[in-house]
């Protein structure tokens, strides 16, 4: 996806106030906001993994009850949404053009 003057748009993994999603126009994904946000995606996806982890956990327990099923089920939406942010969001910056690197 491209702005105005050819910026890549980059889907960001916040959302506004008011649940609107965020972009950044950016020529290069090396800026301070691009950094941050990679390291927002990373935190989320390993999160995503930890909250698998702990639902399996809680799925195989027959002693789990109902409110802690309904616990985990929130948590577990709500790191999809996240997710499927970040894999709109890279999906999205697949077909950018590798800069070269000076070196």
């Amino acid at each position: 996806m491209s702005g105005e003057g050819g910026a890549a748009v980059r889907l960001l993994p916040w959302s506004t106030p008011d649940g609107k999603p965020c972009y950044l126009a950016t020529d290069s994904g090396n800026g301070y906001l691009s950094r941050v946000a990679d390291r927002m995606e990373a935190t989320q996806l390993d999160m995503a993994v930890q909250l698998l982890g702990h639902a399996r956990a809680l799925l195989g327990d027959p002693k789990a009850n109902e409110r802690e099923l309904r616990f985990v089920a929130t948590r577990l939406v709500e790191s999809l949404d996240e997710t499927l942010r970040v894999a709109h969001s890279r999906g999205g910056r697949l077909h950018r053009p590798v800069e070269p690197v000076d070196g």
